[in-house]
C-alpha cells in the first residue's frame, strides 16, 4: 500500500480529525467546492440550453441554410421565384447530413375584421415541409395538411390569436396587394386549425403558416416556382461545414446563406452567454481553490508536531506533502459528490418541473431551459479537481520550511 495514502487515510478516519479545530474549516471547504460545482453546472446547463432553444426556434422559421435568388430587396416577402427543377431538390444527394430540403414562399397580407386589422406574413409551405419544430410549438388544435388539394387551413400564433380575438376553428379574411397599385387587393378566407407558441415574439406576432399554392396563385407563379428553399441539417453543430458544401453544390446564380447570417443580431446576443459561462466557471474555481488553500494551511498548522516527527524519522518533504495532498483530495471529492448530487437534482427538477419561468419578450423562452449531458459534467468535475489540487501545491510548500526540532516542541 502507498505509505502516504495510508497515513492520510488514518488521519481522515481518526476521531480526533473529525472533532479537531480544523473541522469547521474543512466543512467550509467542502461547502465551497459543492457550491462551486453546483453554480458551474447550472451556468453551463442553462447557457447551452438557452442557446439551443433559441437557435432551434429561429431555425423553425428559417431552416438552417437558405437558398434563394439574389435580390437587393431585404424584405421578408419572397421576390423573384426559383424553379424547383434543381439538382438539390427534393433530395440533396451531393451533401451528406442533410435532413430535409423544403420549398417555401412568403407574402405580406392584412387581416381585416369588423373591429380591427393586423399586418402579417403568410409563410407558404407544401407537402415536403418538415413539421417537427411546429409540432413541439403546437398548443391547441392540429397541424395543417398540405399533401392533398389546396386548402385554406392555417396555423396562427397564440400571440396573434389573442390580439385579434381568434379561437380555434375561426375563419378570417386576409387581403394581399397586387403588382398593379391601382388594382383592388385579393382576399383569401383562411380557417384556423392550429395555434402555436414558439416564444419568439418577433416571429409569433407576424407569421401565419399556410398553403404555398395560395402564394403561387397570388404571385402568378407556375406550380414549379417557389420563393426559396430551406435546408435542415441533421446536426446543427456542423452548420458552417455543411454551409460550405451546400454553397459549392448550388448554382452560382443562387444565393446561399445560413440562419446565423440572416439573423446575426440574435445569434450575436446568445453568443455572449459563452463569455458569461466562462467567467462564472473561473470565479467559482478561484473561490473554491482559495477556500481549499485555507483549509490545507489549517491542517498543516494543526499537524505541525506530526510533520516534525516524520521528518525526524527520515521522511522527505515531498512524501509529507503528498500526505496532505491526499487529505485535501478527499475533501475535494466529498465536495464534488454533494455538489453533483444537488446540482443534477436541481437541473432535473427544472427540466421536468419547469420551476423557474422567464419573460419570453426578453429571453425568447417561457422557462429556463437546461441541457444535461454527461460530457460537460465529467469535464467540470475533472477540471475542478485538477485545478484545485494544483493550487494546493504552492501552500503545501510550507512543509519544507518546518524544522523537525521546532515542530516537535510546537504547542
Amino acid at each position: 500500500m502507498n505509505f502516504e495514502f495510508f497515513i492520510a487515510k488514518r488521519i481522515i478516519d481518526s476521531k480526533a480529525y473529525k472533532s479537531s479545530v480544523s473541522a469547521p474549516i474543512i466543512k467550509i471547504g467542502i461547502a465551497a467546492i459543492a457550491i462551486g460545482i453546483i453554480v458551474m453546472m447550472i451556468a453551463v446547463a442553462t447557457g447551452i440550453g438557452l442557446q439551443q432553444k433559441i437557435r432551434d426556434k429561429v431555425s423553425a422559421f428559417n431552416g438552417h441554410i437558405i437558398i434563394s435568388n439574389f435580390d437587393s430587396n431585404n424584405s421578408q416577402e419572397s421576390g423573384r421565384p426559383i424553379s424547383t427543377q434543381q439538382d438539390f431538390y427534393p433530395t440533396f444527394t451531393s451533401v451528406e447530413g442533410i435532413k430535409n430540403v423544403q420549398a417555401v414562399a412568403s407574402k405580406f397580407g392584412i387581416i381585416r375584421t369588423e373591429t380591427d386589422f393586423e399586418a402579417i406574413i403568410v409563410k407558404g409551405v407544401g407537402a415536403d415541409y418538415n413539421w417537427d419544430y411546429f409540432e413541439e410549438f403546437l398548443i391547441e388544435g392540429r397541424l395543417p395538411d398540405y399533401t392533398k388539394e389546396r386548402n385554406q387551413d392555417v396555423l396562427v400564433s397564440q400571440d396573434l390569436a389573442k390580439r385579434m380575438q381568434f379561437d380555434l376553428g375561426d375563419s378570417f379574411t386576409t387581403f394581399f396587394r397586387k403588382e398593379d397599385p391601382n388594382a383592388l387587393p385579393t382576399p383569401i378566407r383562411y380557417h384556423i386549425v392550429g395555434i402555436y407558441n414558439s416564444g419568439l415574439k418577433e416571429f409569433d406576432e407576424t407569421y401565419v403558416i399556410g398553403d404555398i399554392r395560395h402564394i403561387q396563385r397570388l404571385n402568378k407563379w407556375e406550380a414549379n416556382q417557389v420563393g426559396s428553399f430551406e435546408v435542415l441539417l441533421e446536426d446543427y453543430n456542423q452548420l458552417n461545414e455543411k454551409f460550405k458544401e451546400v454553397f459549392q453544390n448550388t448554382s452560382s446564380l443562387l444565393n446561399t446563406y445560413t440562419v446565423e447570417q440572416k439573423h446575426a443580431s440574435i445569434f450575436e446576443w446568445i453568443s455572449i452567454f459563452d463569455k458569461n459561462t466562462y467567467g462564472i466557471i473561473g470565479i467559482m474555481i478561484l473561490v473554491a481553490g482559495i477556500n481549499m488553500i485555507t483549509a490545507l494551511l489549517v491542517l498543516i498548522l494543526e499537524r505541525t508536531k506530526m510533520i516534525g516527527i516524520f521528518k525526524a524519522l527520515g521522511s522527505s518533504n515531498w512524501s509529507i506533502r503528498k500526505m496532505f495532498l491526499y487529505n485535501a483530495s478527499y475533501i475535494i471529492l466529498i465536495g464534488l459528490f454533494w455538489g453533483n448530487l444537488i446540482g443534477i437534482s436541481l437541473l432535473l427538477a427544472q427540466k421536468y418541473g419547469k420551476l423557474f419561468p422567464l419573460d419570453p419578450s426578453v429571453y425568447h423562452v417561457s422557462e429556463v431551459p437546461v441541457y444535461i449531458n454527461i460530457g460537460y459534467i465529467v469535464a467540470l468535475n475533472i477540471g475542478t479537481f485538477i485545478l484545485c489540487l494544483l493550487m494546493l501545491l504552492i501552500p503545501s510548500y510550507i512543509i519544507t520550511k518546518i524544522s523537525p526540532v521546532k515542530a516537535i516542541r510546537f504547542e
